[in-house]
């Protein structure tokens, strides 16, 4: 897509959620679709989707072209809240999977082993007390011009409920999502950490990164 091509950033809707599931799942694999990963997409949506969605539809945004939805960001500013619902989801999950388990292909059964046992120790330290964001763009929608103005988007929102500081992690390697990328859009990367996942599957080392924006000093996504 050009980066003159119409598109539109909009809130949240209701309507909108079977899409964002399906734009998760489809972008859960480094951008691609996460079948070959993982095939419960059931399971996978509502691991990463389901609190904005359902808990916190208003702090959400998405990208349409051409009138359909082809990316999204996913807000949250009440920390505490997602905290709590985290607890009760997960052990939905880890029920819910424990259940299918048996049917699941080789390479969803390899994916749940390393969620269990190492996953969880790969993840940088963030932020507790802060708001933070988690966004997805169709390959064919990624671009400096929507990735900017869905960042604004949110930010502008945050700014005007009197936020101070928001966070994101990110999935990235030196193709995709580089560190400078973030400098560029004023942000910090505070932590990483390789994720063990894709070694062997993937040509590049891959990282997730906790990056962090001070609102005060901007509360747009590029530096001035």
């Amino acid at each position: 897509m050009s980066e003159r091509s119409q598109f539109e950033i909009r809130k949240f809707q209701r309507a909108d959620r079977a899409r964002v599931r399906q734009l998760c799942c489809e972008t859960g694999f480094l951008g691609n679709p996460i079948d070959p990963v993982f095939e419960d997409r059931e399971l996978f949506a509502d691991y990463l989707t389901a609190y904005y969605t359902d808990w916190e539809p208003e702090s959400s945004f998405v990208l349409l072209i051409e009138g359909e939805i082809a990316g999204y960001l996913l807000g949250s500013r009440f920390p505490l809240r997602q905290q709590v619902y985290n607890v009760y989801q997960n052990a939905s999950i880890f029920l819910r999977g424990i259940l299918r388990y048996r049917r699941y292909n080789a390479a969803s059964k390899a994916f749940v082993k390393w969620i269990v046992s190492t996953a969880w120790r790969e993840v940088p330290a963030a932020p507790r007390s802060c708001a933070h964001f988690h966004i997805n763009l169709l390959a064919e929608a990624r671009n400096i011009a929507t990735t900017r103005s869905i960042m604004d988007a949110y930010l502008a929102y945050l700014h005007a409920n009197g936020e101070k500081k928001v966070y994101g992690q990110m999935v990235t390697f030196e193709s995709r999502r580089g560190f400078k990328m973030f400098e560029r859009y004023g942000f910090r990367v505070v932590n990483k950490s390789r994720i063990s996942k894709y070694d062997g599957v993937h040509e590049e080392p891959v990282y997730l990164c906790t990056v962090v924006k001070d609102l005060e000093e901007n509360k747009q996504i590029y530096s001035r």
